[in-house]
């Protein structure tokens, strides 16, 4: 009986020891901390991404915008002209930068371009003035998104439009 008493103290205080030991506890803790880190880390890089890609639409647009205005004829709004004709220039304007490299990244997809102008009526040194105005649909896909999806967020894709205007002056 003695020896069974013994045989317990000895158990528990193993037990006890084991208790106290805090040897693993630094792989546990990191361990839990690890996927909120990961996500934290997903959508730091796909902020940046999107407003980089954002920033350069914005930036493609423009000058798609200011291109318009000069080759417009100044007297559009009085010969009911037609700018139709420049969307595939304006496009290319606004997916690539004046050295003809690709603005965005692999997953930035300029969907459409559509230029128009309006008749704007003041006190204008020219009345009508014309404006010209370029919209462009741009979708920018998430690579990292199957991470962000193990946290509960579905969000793979975005469509936005962007546009810009500038007063026509003409050729």
């Amino acid at each position: 009986m003695k020896r069974g008493r013994h045989m317990i103290r000895r158990h528990l205080a193993g037990l006890g020891r084991f208790g106290t030991d805090d040897r693993g506890s630094v792989l546990v803790e990191f361990s839990i901390v690890l996927p909120l880190m990961l996500l934290f880390f997903a959508v730091t890089v796909e902020s940046a991404r999107m407003m980089w890609s954002y920033q350069a639409a914005i930036s493609g647009v423009r000058d798609a915008g200011r291109y318009l205005a000069r080759i417009t004829p100044a007297d559009i709004c009085i010969t009911s002209g037609s700018v139709a004709g420049t969307t595939g220039t304006l496009k290319t304007i606004v997916e690539k930068d004046l050295s003809g490299n690709t603005l965005y990244p692999a997953k930035v997809t300029v969907n459409s371009v559509t230029p128009s102008y309006s008749c704007v009526t003041g006190s204008f040194r020219v009345s009508p003035a014309a404006v010209g105005t370029v919209s462009a649909s741009v979708t920018m896909e998430f690579p990292l998104s199957g991470v962000m999806s193990l946290f509960g967020g579905n969000l793979s894709t975005v469509t936005t439009t962007i546009a810009d205007s500038s007063r026509i002056f003409g050729q």
